[in-house]
């Protein structure tokens, strides 16, 4: 964070962001009405949500009489830091994205509010913040995020002005860390790994010891973690520089399109769901369909508004207007009702932005064949590289019933006093239409390279 100093170049910044663990630099060259009276303007869409690694989303409806002021919005915290010219870090605890579904867009707020040291000058409306020329450099760390910000005045600014080769990405450009790329960097890995062949299966804990994969079914990814030195303790599951990793399991490299992938697995937190199980299955499911005594199913393919063979149950999009394609219920979400419109089962649009935000920005999946009663792996060379995700395609892909809920609800002992509920509520999608939730995808044959 600096005004007009002329100590840091742009060399020593990107020294300075790695050593706080910075795997992304973005720029972002500010218009006169980014400043702290109408917030920083960071794009059209929620893509942000999968760049940034904020905290849970949560959801506001605009209590406002006037229904032209009406508005839904979506708030996310960023763990966020300025830092100064010797690195010294000053957290803005109040800073936040905050998604306008109704425009749409995404703001960044609440980045000066609280914080002991901060650009003031630089982004108050009524001193310096319309000053053109201004640059805002974020750097992201797989928990927080770090800016500076610098005047027209200073060397970095004017070393940046001359930079018009920068990869763009929204609102942002990628200022690179390195003279390799972190998908060169990726696909390079990838490749090494292939051409290991078979890798005996096992994950890697926290405390950096290898425990054997014997019959595990998430093996592949956890061997594939490993492979990357990651622990299988990890929330986000693999990453490596920002990129998601997922493997999935094939038969044959030639043949990886038939594959179903779960894209998230969450709990309703709506509906007679979550009232209770019990009822629930007991109210919309059915009787075990191979005859297994007492016990009852929920299951079946949901696709939006087409009622499932199983139970007659379809799929809805609740708190969304078609026409316009956005959200203006901040309680509404995707729902599985009866005829009745009576709701079995409900996500909200805050639940499912909370999952779906963890799909990163950027991934790459990964086909691999299994082996043995001791599971062996071969990861493809044939890779899939995808970029560009929001939650708008999400909902995109819903309506056109490329993804789906595929739940396996059950329960077995129904009639006695303890009955064993099994819970299991999965959003799927088949390989093949992957490309509907990206904004790019392409093959990438790692032999090459």
């Amino acid at each position: 964070m600096f005004s007009d100093d002329n100590t840091l170049d742009l060399s020593k910044v990107k020294k300075m962001m790695q050593s706080k663990g910075v795997y992304k630099i973005l720029l972002k060259r500010l218009s006169p009405n980014d400043n702290s009276k109408n917030q920083l303007y960071f794009g059209g869409s929620s893509e942000i949500f999968n760049t940034f690694h904020t905290g849970d989303v949560t959801a506001e409806q605009s209590t406002s009489s006037k229904k032209s002021k009406s508005a839904t919005r979506f708030k996310a915290p960023l763990e966020f830091y300025w830092l100064d010219n010797d690195g010294n870090e000053y957290q803005a605890p109040n800073a936040q994205l905050i998604y306008y579904p109704q425009y749409p867009e995404i703001r960044f707020s609440g980045f000066l509010a609280g914080c002991k040291k901060r650009p003031s000058e630089l982004m108050d409306s009524q001193k310096r913040g319309r000053e053109e020329g201004r640059m805002l450099l974020l750097g992201l760390t797989e928990n927080k995020a770090y800016g500076i910000i610098a005047s027209c005045k200073t060397e970095i600014a004017s070393e940046l002005a001359q930079k018009t080769d920068f990869e763009a990405s929204g609102v942002f450009e990628i200022i690179p860390l390195s003279a390799i790329s972190s998908k060169d960097k990726l696909l390079k890995e990838l490749l090494r790994i292939h051409k290991k062949g078979w890798i005996k299966g096992r994950r890697l804990t926290s405390d950096g010891s290898f425990v054997e994969c014997v019959s595990n079914p998430n093996c592949g990814g956890y061997t594939l973690e490993a492979e990357f030195g990651i622990s299988a303790n990890g929330v986000l599951g693999p990453d490596f520089l920002g990129w998601e990793i997922k493997q999935f399991s094939v038969k044959a490299f030639e043949k990886p399109g038939s594959h179903v992938l779960t894209l998230m697995t969450p709990e309703p937190d709506g509906g007679v769901y979550t009232e209770g199980v019990l009822n629930f299955v007991k109210k919309f499911g059915y009787p075990d369909k191979n005859n297994k005594p007492d016990r009852m199913n929920f299951g079946g393919i949901y696709r939006f508004m087409k009622p499932a063979k199983s139970t007659g149950l379809k799929l809805v999009l609740s708190g969304y207007d078609f026409k316009k394609q956005k959200i203006v219920d901040a309680e509404g979400g995707l729902a599985i009702v009866n005829d009745n419109e009576e709701v079995a089962s409900l996500w909200t649009y805050k639940k499912l932005m909370n999952h779906w935000k963890k799909k990163h920005a950027k991934a790459v999946y990964i086909p691999s064949m299994r082996r043995g009663k001791e599971y062996q792996y071969h990861y493809g060379n044939t890779v899939h590289v995808c970029e560009g995700t929001d939650f708008d395609r999400f909902l995109t892909a819903i309506q056109n019933e490329t993804v789906y809920i595929d739940p396996a609800v059950k329960v077995e002992k129904i009639s006695t006093p303890t009955p064993q509920i099994k819970r299991r509520n999965q959003i799927r999608v088949n390989f093949k239409d992957i490309s509907s939730l990206y904004h790019s995808k392409k093959e990438v044959d790692l032999m090459t390279l």
